[in-house]
């Protein structure tokens, strides 16, 4: 006869803007988000490289297009996307290695990571705007 087992009375959160994750999770996530977000951006990069260097015109064309706030604004979005990537993917190959493997150092790190993200973005727009 099998038997039966107790059934057990968890709570459940099913609202996911309540649950606040620790900064490494934040940091890792936004890792792969911005891993995705430049491998869905690179088809259409690589078609403005493209067009730019067809001809004269076309390179006019395009340098006068990116003076627009919105593309400057994607051309950010870009940034951000690169640098989070950048600095997290360093963190994370450390990590890889066993350097800063406790969770104070790991925090630090992540810290470390917003911080200079924040930092490289604001140049990076300040260059551009």
């Amino acid at each position: 006869m099998i038997a039966n087992k107790p059934i057990k009375k968890r709570p459940k959160n099913l609202n996911l803007l309540t649950i606040r994750l620790p900064i490494n999770a934040v940091v890792s996530i936004m890792h792969r988000a911005s891993g995705v977000m430049l491998f869905l951006m690179l088809p259409a990069v690589l078609w403005v490289l493209q067009q730019s260097l067809a001809s004269e015109v076309q390179y006019l064309m395009i340098a006068s297009g990116l003076q627009h706030w919105a593309f400057k604004l994607i051309l950010i979005g870009l940034a951000w996307a690169f640098f989070h990537h950048f600095f997290a993917g360093i963190r994370h190959l450390a990590m890889d290695v066993h350097w800063m493997t406790s969770l104070q150092k790991a925090r630090f790190s992540s810290r470390v990571v917003l911080g200079l993200v924040g930092v490289a973005v604001l140049v990076f727009a300040w260059c551009i705007w």
